[in-house]
């Protein structure tokens, strides 16, 4: 994206952030008696109406959620005002770029002229003697509503950050910076909303963050000081030079892949045709995926793969032995699978930010439907997403009263017993990601239940959910590995959890649902971290991990304790499969520098081959005063 439109990106960021924050704390302040400096009035105010008084205590109840995880009240509101904003300005900027694809009919670019809410109000045409926007506010939660059924993790509006909406002044200016005419090319880009993310913190916040402490004190400072945006050619440079490769090694070099990845090296000493794979089964992970640019590449790419193993009969699914042409007899129900396909087979990301997890979601779901338009299936004959390989890494819910309250409505114990033992060795998910080796903590644990499951030789109606149906007898699970137990435990603890919200009322509900999507998060985290991945692809950060998890880091990585980077490529070797490619940019020191000796000789020399490396310099991160390198390994 040209200098200009970034600069656009930038100031209608920054400008949108001012905006809603300041609206939603003076919203807390003059409304709910929420003060910024963590101040809240213990009773409602007598001003209140009935929903305001609902609002208030949910509001109340995600505020005080945050403070019983560890922060401090004010740092708390900041929080909830900041989280708030970000989602709303991620909202509609979803909104721009969905009408930019022809995915949904105008609806926030003229404004209650627009010509979505125009034909609505034909159908239901008392919204507009409500007055005050309040019928345009109806339509808007209304698309936002269908949204959520495949994009929930930006568009739900259970989340707390929808408690809050702008006023009529605020919303009109919002729409007056996203609707300025020098924005206007930017809505079609794929990469736009990745450009909002980066710019929602400006450089000025950063810098205050350096000058106060030389190392990041938690994970958002962690995740503000790396945000920054990886060019497009060095995204295509490592995925080339490892998905690419790898589907080429599979056929020999017989892919349009070999054409298609411009960046492609050649090896002087090529290897042997690797064993093929359905693309089916392939997976792929960057576990600091901020805003999904490397995974979004990996789509074009996997889009020719499953063609490719269609048209060939090449490979079969690991899960069921057919092929794809036996799956799909037909190229148009190949062509209307394969978007769904990607993204909820293939596709995996982790990150320590909440937004970067929405847009990220976001980006992948939009080019997954830009894959159907261009394929000419009409968005009625499209597939339901269900779901997306992104994870926020938090901490599994921090409020001890809470977690108490739901490990007691586990039966058996031993799933209670299990669920607490993740909720320990999940502490640093926040602030440690991918890093955080959770699942090797649990090894022991998840062996003991499955064992203490299996001896117990449990009727079926006293554990619904586990193994197969039977009418009478005993369950013989005596040859269930740990994998299927987790699978099964995991299902477990998602249904709890539902039951757990519902069965909540009032801030009660609100605080519950806080606690169930933490929780949920924590799960399919520790679930990614049990896979093994065929790729791994990152521009991890640089430089310190948080200080609040330097005592389990430096433990943890030894030899790599040094840089965070190299951590990452530590732990993304770790996680690959055997033959497995890594593709990273990291600062180029690790080439030379004597302190990470330990690090080119143990991690990258005796587990991997240096496949291709790319010595950039400087100038090439947005903003990073750092000079880089990329390259890709090979896993041996």
């Amino acid at each position: 994206m040209e200098k200009h439109l970034r600069n656009a990106i930038g100031s209608a960021a920054q400008a949108v952030r001012r905006l809603l924050e300041a609206e939603y704390a003076e919203q807390l302040d003059g409304t709910f008696d929420v003060q910024r400096s963590g101040s809240i009035a213990d009773v409602p105010g007598a001003h209140l109406s009935a929903e305001q008084r609902l609002a208030r205590s949910k509001v109340v109840a995600a505020i005080s959620y945050h403070t019983a995880s560890g922060l401090k009240p004010a740092e708390a509101v900041e929080r909830f005002i900041r989280d708030t904003a970000f989602t709303t300005l991620n909202r509609f900027v979803a909104l721009k770029m969905l009408e930019a694809r022809g995915l949904l009919q105008p609806a926030i670019s003229d404004g209650e002229s627009s010509s979505g809410y125009r034909e609505f109000t034909g159908l239901a045409p008392g919204l507009t003697t409500l007055g005050d926007g309040v019928g345009y506010h109806l339509y808007l939660e209304t698309l936002f509503d269908e949204l959520a059924a495949e994009v929930k993790v930006l568009f739900d509006r259970h989340d707390a950050a929808s408690l809050l909406w702008p006023r009529r002044n605020a919303f009109e200016a919002m729409l007056t910076h996203l609707n300025a005419v020098e924005l206007a090319p930017v809505w079609a880009d794929d990469e736009t909303i990745g450009w909002f993310y980066q710019f929602f913190n400006s450089k000025e916040e950063r810098q205050q963050m350096r000058d106060e402490s030389q190392a990041p004190r938690n994970s958002r400072e962690l995740a503000v000081r790396n945000q920054f945006f990886t060019p497009r050619y060095v995204v295509q440079f490592l995925v080339d030079n490892t998905l690419g490769r790898t589907w080429i090694e599979m056929t020999d070099g017989d892919t349009a892949l070999a054409e298609r990845c411009e960046y492609f090296v050649t090896l002087e000493d090529e290897r042997p045709p690797r064993p093929i794979k359905d693309p089916r089964d392939f997976r792929i992970l960057d576990p600091a995926c901020g805003s999904g640019h490397f995974l979004l590449y990996c789509f074009d790419l996997l889009d020719v793969m499953y063609r490719e193993a269609w048209e060939r009969g090449l490979g079969t699914d690991e899960a069921t032995g057919h092929s794809l042409r036996d799956t799909y007899p037909m190229l148009e129900e190949l062509e209307r699978a394969i978007p769904s396909l990607i993204v909820e087979r293939n596709l995996h990301g982790v990150d320590i930010d909440p937004r970067a997890a929405q847009i990220a979601a976001l980006a992948i779901w939009l080019r997954a439907q830009r894959a159907w338009r261009d394929a000419g299936i009409d968005a009625a004959d499209r597939p339901q997403i269900r779901r997306t390989g992104i994870v926020i890494a938090e901490p599994m819910p921090g409020d001890p009263e809470l977690v108490a309250d739901f490990a007691r409505t586990l039966q058996p114990p031993l799933l209670s017993r299990l669920f607490i033992e993740m909720v320990q060795a999940m502490t640093l998910a926040g602030e440690m990601g991918t890093l955080l080796r959770a699942e090797s903590l649990l090894v022991d644990e998840i062996a003991r239940a499955r064992g203490e499951f299996v001896n117990q030789r449990i009727q079926p109606q006293t554990l619904p959910g586990f193994g197969p149906d039977v009418e009478q007898g005993e369950l013989d699970l005596s040859g269930i590995d740990d994998d299927a137990f987790f699978a099964e435990a995991e299902d477990r603890l998602l249904q709890a959890l539902s039951s757990f919200v519902t069965n909540g009322g009032g801030s009660d509900s609100a605080r519950r649902r806080l606690f169930a999507d933490d929780a949920a998060q924590g799960v399919a985290l520790l679930e990614l971290l049990r896979m093994r991945f065929d790729v791994v692809l990152m521009n991890p950060p640089f430089g310190a991990g948080s200080t609040k998890a330097k005592k389990v880091f430096d433990a943890s990585y030894p030899k790599t304790k040094n840089d965070v980077y190299a951590a990452f490529v530590e732990r993304g070797v770790q996680l690959l499969l055997g033959e497995g490619m890594l593709g990273a940019i990291t600062s180029r020191a690790c080439l030379f520098q004597t302190r990470f000796e330990k690090w080119r000789e143990d991690i990258i020399m005796s587990l991997c081959n240096l496949d291709v490396v790319a010595d950039l310099g400087s100038g090439v991160l947005d903003g990073a005063m750092v000079e880089v390198c990329a390259y890709s390994l090979r896993k041996r």
